[in-house]
Parts: structure tokens; sequence; C-alpha cells
């Protein structure tokens, strides 16, 4: 009973972890410029494909790939879909800025659908086995099994996660950022360079997914062109559940949502009767979205907004 725990355990933090990394970009962007970015979710899964193309083009073999190609294949992936994410909002955010808050959302989904799209006509429809980034062992941890993967997943995350807090909280650029989120008007006036600030965040977020994305690919063994559409979708649940716009609240919610999973999904066939199996996990992701929006919209750590400050949010 105890190795089932800690597996279980183990299973949830390393699925939660991956979770954080997506839904950080969503409530970096949300915190910044009130949008919901929905094509966050491609960012996760151009992470994959740009680390599977760099060591293709490098090594040719990717599953021969040795740990110093597969380190600069991740930090290589993840800069360029960061500089990606930058471009995207240059393109495609920035002229509507001064637009109704229903235009840039709408410019995000067709960004979204062109990534999968372009994707999918240049690599394939089908999905692709990726190289794991860790080494597969396995140990017994007081009966549970616990691999490497998930060890190594969990310390990526969390180096990631806390270089992000430092980012923002103890750094000039993490409080540029912080006053552009306030007030962008107040900010200009200040002489701080929104767009700046704005590119760091479209920078950042997307560099994120794509760790999460590589991770995901690495730990499955798989990746395919539509990976973040569900995936994304948990993490942006993941973020309304911990509150959209706060930082520790997307971690939060990501590890929430995570051990929801997989305590249901291993408790679903046991309270059916076997009626229900694992392939309903994700139903729960999406019953807990309706139960936050219901019950409080503003999530665990978030912060009602009123329309009042949403009129004054919406700066030129």
């Amino acid at each position: 009973m105890l190795g089932t725990i800690i597996q279980q355990t183990f299973n949830a933090l390393t699925i939660g972890s991956i979770y954080a990394l997506i839904a950080l970009g969503y409530t970096m962007v949300y915190g910044v410029l009130r949008m919901i970015n929905f094509a966050h979710g491609e960012m996760f899964m151009l992470g994959a494909y740009a680390a599977f193309l760099g060591l293709s083009l490098v090594i040719g073999n990717v599953g021969g790939a040795g740990a110093f190609a597969l380190t600069m294949a991740f930090f290589a992936a993840v800069v360029v879909v960061g500089l990606i994410g930058v471009a995207i909002e240059r393109l495609a955010y920035k002229p509507l800025r001064n637009s109704n808050r229903l235009a840039p959302m709408l410019s995000s989904l067709g960004v979204s659908l062109s990534l999968v799209t372009a994707v999918q006509i240049l690599a394939g429809p089908q999905p692709v086995a990726f190289p794991g980034f860790f080494p597969a062992t396995r140990m017994n941890v007081l009966g549970g099994t616990v691999t490497l993967v998930q060890i190594g997943i969990l310390i990526a995350a969390f180096v990631l996660m806390f270089a992000l807090y430092a980012l923002v909280n103890r750094s000039r650029a993490g409080i540029i950022v912080r006053a552009v989120s306030e007030s962008r008007q107040t900010a200009q006036l200040l002489g701080i360079n929104v767009n700046l600030a704005i590119s760091l965040v479209f920078f950042s977020g997307p560099l994120l997914g794509a760790a999460g994305g590589i991770l995901y690919a690495s730990y499955y063994g798989i990746m395919s062109p539509t990976m973040g559409a569900v995936i994304g979708l948990k993490a942006f649940t993941a973020a309304i559940l911990g509150g959209i716009g706060s930082i520790p609240g997307a971690m939060l919610g990501a590890f929430i949502l995570a051990f929801v999973e997989v305590a249901g999904t291993a408790l679903l066939p046991i309270v059916s009767g076997g009626l229900l199996g694992t392939e309903y996990r994700d139903v729960l992701a999406f019953a807990i979205l309706i139960l936050v929006l219901l019950v409080r919209p503003a999530g665990i750590l978030g912060e009602p907004i009123s329309e009042e400050s949403m009129v004054y949010k919406r700066e030129f």
C-alpha cells in the first residue's frame, strides 16, 4: 500500500511539474496583458519538435544521442521557441493591443491553428518516437517504483520554476514586468519600455512551455503536432484553478490538478465497478475547470477583478 502511494505521488509530481511549466506561460501573459494566449499550447508542442529537429540536424541518429547533445538540444530548443513567442507577439498581438479583448484572443486561436497545420505539413501528422532525455533506470523506494526520468523531470522543472521566480521577484527586469502588469500607461509615463517588458513575458512564457513539451515527450516517448491541444487546456485549467495571473497560483493549481487526475484515475475503476476506466482522466480536469468557474472564478490565490479595474487596465 505504501509503495503504491509513493509511486502514484511521484507520478502526480512529475505530471504536475510539466503542467506548471505550461500554466506559468498562460498566467504571465494574462497578468501583463489580461489576455488568454490560446496559442501557448503550441509552444509546448514546438519545444519537442525543435529539440528533435536539432538532434536530427547535428547528430543524425536521434536515438543514439549522448548527454551533451541532449542538453544542448534542450537549451537550443527552448531559446528558439522563446524567440518564436516574441515574434508571434509582435506580428499577431501587438497590432491589436488597443482593440477590444476579443480580438487578440481570436488572433491567438488563428496562430494556434496555423502552427499546428504548419507542423503537420512539414513533419507529417503522424506521432513520432521521441528520445529519452534521462536514463530509464528504475529504483525501489519503500516498495514503490521511481524512475530517474521522473527525478530528472522534477529537478529540471523546479530549477526552471525557481529561475522564473528569481527573475520576476529578484531582478530589475522582473520589477519592470510587474510595473507594466500594474499599469501600462503609468509605466510608460515613468519611462519604462513597455514593449521590452511584454517581449520578455512572451519569451519566458513560451520558453517554459517548450521545456514542458520536451520533458513531456521524453517522459512518454512520443510527440505529435496536436499534443499541445489537450495538455494546453489542462495547463489553462491549472492556471485558473490556482488563480489566473498569479505565478504561485499557477504552480499550486498544476500540482492539485495532477494529484486529482492521478488519484481519480486509480479510483475511478474501483468506484464505478470497472464501468469507468483511466480514459476518463481528462474529464476530471475539465470538470474541475467548470467547478472552479462556478464556485470561485478568481481561483485559489487569485484576486477578484471588477469591471472598473478591467476598464482601467485597458490602456494604450
